[in-house]
């Protein structure tokens, strides 16, 4: 029998939206979730225009380790910042326009 997926919402600290989010993003369990990890995660949302939100970022990494959102502080924190910048720098792109931000978050356009 097969096991059924869980929901994104099930990682502590992820929400709704964030599950809504990453559906989008064609994440659409948090097995998927946690086999891609917090940076492959972070890049597919930024690539369907999610815009960059270091916060938002950390909470999947700490969610992942099944720790509170807000228990990334000092080195570890400063880490994440590095990693954070470096997905945004490759993934994110301003520049679109509006109807091309709205094309990737339906899906329609191939990135």
């Amino acid at each position: 029998m097969a096991v059924k997926p869980s929901p994104v919402s099930s990682i502590r600290n992820l929400g709704p939206a964030m599950e809504a989010s990453c559906g989008r993003a064609g994440i659409h369990s948090a097995e998927q979730l946690a086999e891609l990890g917090a940076d492959e995660t972070y890049r597919r949302l930024l690539k369907i225009g999610v815009r960059p939100h270091f916060i938002a970022y950390y909470v999947i990494e700490m969610g992942l380790q099944g720790r509170p959102w807000n228990d990334c502080k000092g080195v570890e924190k400063e880490r994440l910042r590095a990693r954070f910048d470096a997905i945004v720098a490759e993934a994110h792109d301003p520049g679109l326009s509006e109807l091309e931000k709205m094309l990737d978050r339906i899906g329609v356009r191939a990135r």
